[in-house]
């Protein structure tokens, strides 16, 4: 029955985090520790036999799942600065243009 709960409180987590405004990052870490979770969750029963293997996994896999959420989260055109140098000498920075995203710099 303990599992059940458990599997409740995942999928109320899941509609819960569905109903906040995040940004595109927030959103992949969100996604990915409910997925490692869900994940570790069934692993870890699947290996232990009981709740708290299960607990454990969950955790592991929800950490898990955030960090590779978070970290491929991929990156927006023109966030990156370049530093660039003017006709005289003078050194300014600037959003990169399109030679810095194509590999023509």
């Amino acid at each position: 029955m303990t599992f059940h709960k458990a599997i409740a409180a995942l999928l109320v987590t899941a509609a819960l985090a569905g109903c906040q405004s995040q940004t595109e990052g927030q959103q992949r870490a969100t996604t990915g520790a409910l997925i490692g979770g869900a994940g570790g969750a069934l692993v870890g029963q699947a290996i232990g036999g009981n709740t708290k293997s299960t607990v454990i996994g969950a955790a592991s896999g929800a950490l898990l799942g955030a960090v590779v959420g978070s970290a491929t989260t991929p990156q927006r055109r023109g966030e990156e600065m370049c530093r660039y140098q003017d006709r005289y000498g003078r050194v300014y920075t600037a959003p990169c243009d399109d030679r810095y995203y194509n590999g023509n710099y």
